[in-house]
């Protein structure tokens, strides 16, 4: 599979590229330009593949003349010691929990493929490669674990200060692990601005392998993309209708991997998610991104720390809004909606519900498309655990659910005993020492 970019369709480069290098010269950010038509695979999965036998096949569909089928295997199976979980809850419902992973968090999976994609190929090809990246703590105890045994990648990663958290004496760069954690003075906006000042050099960041964790990195984006045909065939032979997906908004990843999936031949018909500014709708109720009001050559380059999933959403509809009214379905919900939905999921089907996964499912509910009233199913995507959000459970739901011990692990303050860093100077002076 090759890949062009969302500003100019001219281009076209190599899988392994286009992580590598992560933003093209352009200033866009990558996206697939051609998609092999799985559709004869797609007939023979069933509730009994795995989930990392399917990540492998994609892999290897995905990626193809580049590595043998074996290492696509590899990749898969280093990344995946887990799967998700898609539980029945009517004839009507389903709901798949992404949060049986290393942090109880959605983009365990992303993050462990795409580690474990740069891990296998420096190790044949050579070379190494260092995350950068901004995190408000769960992103920095997913890297510490994913990152433990791995000889060719490393992460530094900036927080505010006071907020580190999740990273064991063993996973420290100075005790020979492979993440270095910084803390930085000032707002989440200061911070990502010094951050960006370092890609802003890409010469420097060539020289260093620098790249980021988000979705930003295709290869992140691929990662979610195995969650669609894993859900489908574990649900294709108790339904017979349209298969819809409610899931939050957040960095709209969730949502162009499953349009990737349907652009193979997977049968989706359509996402339900809560309105946004970013993402509402226009008078008619077709789906209008905001950003679309301004031509692609007028903006900013995209930003390596921001992900532009969204921009990816315009290219790939061709910022016509009637070809996404028949696949985006942004819901505008409030606050009485969000609690009816987090009441209905517990006292009905006894699912703890997030602020995210409630909002979700109030999009299908409040939605003027009356799936639940015709021949459609639905499977509702519920990101992270829901003991992140305890005190939010007990508010709506009277109670809570426990807190397994590998997310109390990764919510353990740590204190680093190390100065801040004040400038993106100071940050690559960390990554010229990692090397």
């Amino acid at each position: 599979m090759l890949f062009t970019s969302t500003r100019n369709n001219e281009l076209s480069v190599k899988f392994s590229q286009a992580v590598r290098q992560c933003i093209p010269d352009d200033g866009g950010v990558f996206i697939p330009s051609s998609i092999e038509d799985l559709r004869r695979w797609i007939y023979y999965i069933n509730e009994e593949t795995t989930f990392c036998s399917i990540a492998g096949t994609l892999t290897s569909a995905f990626i193809q003349d580049e590595f043998s089928p074996i290492i696509c295997e590899t990749i898969a199976t280093d990344a995946f010691p887990f799967e998700p979980k898609v539980r029945q809850l009517d004839d009507k419902l389903f709901i798949m929990e992404l949060y049986h992973g290393h942090t109880g968090l959605q983009k365990d999976f992303g993050v462990s493929y795409l580690v474990s994609y740069l891990e296998s190929t420096a190790y044949l090809n050579g070379g190494s490669a260092v995350f950068l990246d901004f995190t408000h703590g769960g992103l920095g105890a997913l890297l510490a674990r994913a990152l433990r045994g791995k000889h060719n990648v490393k992460a530094v990663v900036v927080y505010q200060k006071g907020t580190v958290a999740g990273i064991s004496d063993e996973d420290f760069a100075w005790n020979g692990g492979n993440i270095y954690p910084v803390e930085m003075e000032g707002s989440e906006e200061e911070i990502k601005a010094e951050i960006s000042k370092v890609f802003a050099d890409k010469d420097f960041v060539a020289r260093y392998g620098i790249t980021v964790s988000n979705t930003t990195n295709v290869c992140r984006l691929l990662g979610q993309i195995f969650l669609f045909p894993y859900s489908f065939a574990q649900i294709k032979n108790k339904v017979c209708s349209d298969i819809y997906y409610a899931c939050d908004g957040g960095n709209y990843g969730t949502i162009m991997a499953g349009l990737y999936s349907w652009r193979f031949a997977l049968p989706v018909s359509g996402f339900f998610v809560p309105a946004t500014a970013a993402l509402g709708t226009n008078f008619s109720g077709s789906p209008v991104v905001l950003d679309s009001f301004v031509n692609l050559k007028d903006r900013n380059s995209a930003n390596p720390v921001v992900p532009a999933n969204l921009e990816r959403l315009e290219s790939f509809f061709s910022n016509n809004s009637l070809m996404m009214k028949h696949f985006v379905y942004p819901v505008k919900i409030d606050a009485s909606d969000e609690e009816t939905a987090a009441k209905e999921l517990f006292t009905k089907y006894g699912v703890y519900a997030d602020k995210e996964t409630a909002r979700a499912y109030a999009s299908v509910k409040q939605s003027n498309q009356n799936i639940f009233d015709e021949e459609g199913c639905v499977v509702l995507t519920a990101y992270n655990h829901p003991s992140f959000q305890s005190d939010y459970c007990k508010y709506m739901l009277g109670e809570a659910p426990d807190m397994p011990d590998n997310i109390k692990e990764s919510l353990i303050k740590v204190d680093l005993h190390k100065p801040y860093a004040k400038t993106y100077e100071d940050l690559m002076n960390i990554i010229k020492e990692l090397k």
